[in-house]
């Protein structure tokens, strides 16, 4: 299960207008880096180390089996081809990211997407939020991390990582110039990987966090 991504996109749509809060292509660059973090949390992938055949830093498929999803599958076997340096898999994964979630949750029907006119010839898609069940304890988790310093997640950990490296927190939050000092802080910590020394931890959130750096630094340097 693509925990992760498919958080962030029930995250990103707007409950208005039905369209995502964050402007494509930084939509595409974090759906794609928490599909990637996703996978790390199954320990299925992580960043090569120095002495490896691989270049330090190139993400690699590891052997962990897991069930096959349909999400995180094409980012998977694109991984298992050849080791990717972090920003070139979520420039490729990016193409492909929000199709994929969004058929999936289509499909397991939590999200409905109806054919809307924008214009005289022209139409676009409106996304429906159908099944509340996850996004808004979600939400409520994101909210208590950063403004309780509530001990995140994983799956909230990974949501802050994604978003404040392609300073795109501002598609979820509206706060004067006081608040966002106050998150900026916190994010900051968060994406640096504090978390782990706040929550329970094992094998898969420290995997977690080592991948969660290198993306999260690629993906600043998309940004």
């Amino acid at each position: 299960m693509a925990q992760f991504a498919e958080e962030l996109f029930l995250l990103l749509i707007d409950n208005a207008s039905g369209q995502p809060g964050l402007d494509d292509p930084r939509r595409a660059h974090v759906l794609a880096a928490a599909t990637l973090l996703d996978i790390a949390h199954a320990c299925q992938v992580r960043p090569t180390v120095d002495g490896e055949p691989a270049p330090q830093g190139h993400l690699i498929a590891l052997d962990a089996v897991g069930p096959v999803d349909p999400v995180t599958a094409p980012a998977l076997e694109y991984l298992r081809a050849a080791p990717r340096r972090p920003g070139q898999a979520i420039k490729v994964l990016g193409r492909s990211a929000e199709r994929l979630l969004a058929e999936h949750l289509e499909r397991s029907g939590q999200i409905r997407r109806v054919p809307v006119r924008s214009g005289v010839l022209r139409r676009r898609t409106s996304t429906l939020l159908t099944d509340r069940r996850r996004v808004g304890p979600a939400r409520d988790a994101l909210m208590a991390a950063l403004f309780e310093r509530r001990p995140p997640s994983a799956a909230t950990a990974a949501t802050i990582t994604v978003l404040h490296a392609a300073d795109g927190l501002g598609a979820l939050l509206s706060l004067n110039d006081r608040g966002w000092r106050w998150v900026h802080a916190r994010a900051g910590e968060i994406a640096s990987g504090s978390w782990l020394d706040e929550s329970a931890t094992g094998l898969a959130e420290i995997n977690l966090a080592v991948t969660a750096s290198a993306v999260r630094q690629a993906l600043a340097e998309l940004t």
